[in-house]
């Protein structure tokens, strides 16, 4: 341990994790003891080695060890972890590993599936349901058995969109019909025209209701039907049933391209008519338990089925329904009542993936575990912070070590023990600068330290807004009718309890209502894995082309994915070996060192640096080095967004979600008089970077931008000019403007949940200093 404020905080190494001289990613020699039992928070910077230590350390061990325990044939079946750089890692016990990678699945996972959930309710109305059934797998909507026959359990199904298919304002003999297949005069257009059952003068917007079903859906009769060089009779058949049956009842990837580009046109991805959206067969959806079939069931938010559940009294399926329950329960204790079963589990933000991961171990009785979260707070607004700590100091309880690594201070509050990584980010990390109590590390100098004691203060002077963006009775999810101005030219920030409607109204409605918008969220870069920032920004071509100028070489010798890479490792600059049982062996490249590139590449030189020297630069670096003006700005840009310390060679994929979101915001920056709207920017932030992220947005409004932001980091709150509150609560509970107007008004609102807790937070800040 190096620098590490530590005068009193040693762990005893008798009941601890212990780790001597850890090397992970940019850590630098690091030693630590991780006391058992206890919670332990893991702060400091973005890219500090906070996750080095926890994840790609102590976890990928402790994890790596654990599947060492099962037999040479289940071994294979595991996912292969390779020892983590360190001279020792010891004492370590069975991993938990809570983070925040996507969920997975597909579109057939929910979050009733992914919790273990669904079946439990699928035997209830096997065994309780009328008319009683009894087969369980009639009600899964992933068995042939049970799921409906029209869309595949899937709830959705490709469908003909009418408002693109029909010009309801011509008649058919002026081309009503705008697929081009159907154009006048054709074959197809002859069965609808020709069939004697319509006026084909009369504009479709005059046709009586039982006109158009005739037209878009009649069966039945002949019809005359004539070409070029003959005529035969043909079955009549309705439009939409004619297009699907030959376009859409079908694999459309079995078209080919052109006609899959025209038939894409003209449909849409909709809810299936056959089940409604309910996934499931006419039989199941025949089975009812009070009234309510399995899809009304699976429909309702969690916490008004906890209520079903509890009234059902009957002694063949109480212990069922009460095991059920109490699962259900486990979700609305950790804050997520206001979700539903059907919920699909890819629709979910990365922190109620997270929390739902810990639903299945909510319910045991295992002591000794060691639980490892990565930021669970992402995603919580300030009152459910809470019960968040309430679960955490409860599995502490239970007997099992709990690793936290955290940025928000009332989680590092709780903590029995902390560790600080830094003192900076990337190079300029990596070190331990402080183990020790929350109280100690109050008054440490650290950024943390320092983080936990500053003020920020309350935005008294608001900018005046130029105009204002209207969305009107918005619907969508939860919104009951929501209607509100979102001002120009200022920084408006959106806020309210998870699940209130702030994504619903911002990330959906919003962009929808106003085309311009530039989203900015965290979801992955589509991007191979020797993807780089340099080449998510499109930097590469114009870096290799002044090597090759200097040079007098090609542009591809400077490409490791090209003409320059090594030969022996493909300009991987690693080599993985496979030992059929045993866990891969990663290992430097030899022959290029690890650099990825033939040595004489490495002999061209820009500046006395070559291509491999300048992909290991950090960005801060990098925009002094290059001066060229289309370069340097997005290198800034980087810089300015707190990412100065990647490496322009990093990988992405080795990115988190906020740092993400961060890149693609660089490479959007350059705009002016642009809306941008960001979803929870402050994701993956320390608390002294939330100024330099703050100074950001400022500096995008200032230069002629309109910046909308959904965030519950209340330093943010209070910094806006213009704050829009939805609730009260989530779920259907909320869906409505609570508020709307300046922080400090905000402060001084009766029944926000956000002013509340802005105003204790003020409260306890004024205390403090």
């Amino acid at each position: 341990m190096k620098n590490a404020e530590n005068t009193s905080a040693t762990v005893d190494g008798a009941d601890c994790i212990r780790i001597t001289g850890a090397r992970v990613h940019n850590l630098k020699d690091v030693s630590l003891t991780i006391p058992k039992n206890k919670i332990t928070v893991f702060t400091g910077v973005s890219g500090s080695g906070k996750s080095s230590v926890v994840f790609d350390t102590v976890a990928v061990e402790a994890q790596r060890q654990l599947n060492g325990t099962f037999g040479w044939f289940i071994r294979n079946q595991l996912p292969k972890y390779e020892r983590p750089q360190a001279d020792v890692i010891e004492n370590l016990t069975t991993p938990v590993i809570v983070d925040q990678k996507p969920v997975g699945g597909n579109a057939r996972s929910t979050v009733g599936t992914m919790t273990d959930i669904q079946p439990m309710i699928r035997a209830l109305f096997a065994r309780y349901g009328t008319p009683s059934e009894g087969r369980v797998s009639l009600f899964s909507f992933n068995d042939p058995q049970g799921m409906c026959p029209g869309c595949e359990g899937l709830g959705q199904s490709v469908q003909v969109d009418l408002d693109r298919m029909l010009d309801r304002s011509k008649s058919l003999n002026e081309g009503a019909v705008l697929f081009p297949e159907y154009k006048v005069g054709s074959p197809d257009w002859q069965i609808w025209a020709a069939s004697g059952r319509f006026d084909p003068d009369k504009p479709l917007k005059d046709y009586t209701d039982d006109e158009l079903h005739e037209l878009l859906h009649g069966t039945g009769g002949k019809v005359k039907v004539s070409t070029k060089n003959t005529s035969f009779q043909t079955n009549y058949e309705g439009l939409v049933d004619r297009f699907s049956r030959l376009n859409l009842k079908r694999d459309l990837s079995t078209l080919s391209e052109r006609k899959r580009e025209v038939v894409e046109r003209f449909v849409t991805n909709g809810v299936c008519q056959t089940c409604e959206g309910a996934r499931l067969s006419p039989q199941a959806l025949a089975v009812r338990i009070d009234g309510r079939n399995i899809a009304d069931w699976s429909r309702m938010e969690i916490a008004d089925l906890v209520e079903l559940l509890a009234a059902i009294e009957d002694p063949q399926v109480k212990q069922l329904a009460d095991a059920a329950r109490t699962a259900l329960e486990r979700v609305v204790s950790i804050g997520l009542g206001y979700l539903t079963l059907d919920r699909p589990a890819l629709s979910l933000s990365g922190g109620e993936g997270q929390r739902l991961k810990l639903i299945r171990h909510l319910g045991n009785t295992l002591t000794g575990l060691t639980y490892v979260f990565d930021e669970p707070s992402t995603g919580l607004h300030p009152r459910d912070v809470g019960r968040l700590n309430e679960l955490l100091r409860a599995l502490r309880d239970k007997g099992n070590t709990v690793l936290v690594v955290e940025h928000d201070p009332d989680v590092i509050a709780i903590a029995d023990h902390v560790v600080d990584m830094g003192p900076g980010a990337g190079v300029h990390g990596g070190e331990v600068v402080f183990e020790g109590t929350v109280d100690r590390l109050r008054s440490a100098d650290t950024p943390t330290g320092r983080g936990l004691r500053s003020v920020t203060p309350l935005k008294d002077t608001a900018r005046k807004p130029q105009g204002a963006l209207r969305i009107e009775g918005a619907t969508l999810h939860n919104l009951k009718n929501v209607s509100v101005d979102i001002p120009t030219g200022v920084l408006t920030v959106v806020t309210g309890v998870a699940g209130s409607g702030k994504s619903s109204l911002i990330a959906e409605v919003f962009p929808k209502a106003h085309p311009e918008t530039v989203y900015v969220d965290q979801s992955a870069i589509p991007a191979s894995s020797r993807s780089t920032p340099v080449t998510y920004l499109g930097l590469m071509d114009p870096i290799r082309k002044l090597f090759a100028k200097a040079s007098g070489s090609p542009a591809g010798l400077f490409s490791f994915n090209s003409a320059g890479a090594c030969e022996e490792c493909q300009g991987r600059g690693v080599i993985i070996t496979e030992l059929a049982f045993m866990d891969p062996v990663t290992t430097h490249c030899e022959s290029c060192g690890g650099r990825r590139f033939r040595e004489e590449v490495l002999q061209h030189r820009l500046r006395d640096k070559s291509i491999a020297d300048v992909l290991e630069m950090p960005a801060e670096e990098a925009v002094e080095f290059f001066h060229e003006k289309a370069l340097n700005a997005k290198l800034r840009a980087l810089v300015d967004v707190g990412l100065g310390y990647l490496s322009l060679g990093q990988p992405l994929s080795s990115l988190s979600g906020g740092e993400l979101q961060r890149i693609k915001l660089a490479d959007q920056l350059h705009r002016t008089g642009s809306v941008y709207v960001l979803d929870e920017p402050t994701t993956g932030l320390h608390m002294s970077d939330v100024d330099t992220l703050v100074a950001l947005l400022d500096d995008l409004v200032d230069r002629g931008n309109t910046v909308v932001v959904i965030e519950h980091n209340l330093d943010v709150v209070q910094r806006a000019d213009w704050v829009i509150d939805l609730g009260p609560e989530g779920g259907k509970d909320g869906g409505e403007i609570v508020f709307t107007g300046t922080p400090r008004d905000l402060i001084a609102h009766a029944s926000s949940l956000t002013g509340e807790h802005l105003r204790r937070y003020r409260e306890a800040a004024a205390a403090e200093g």
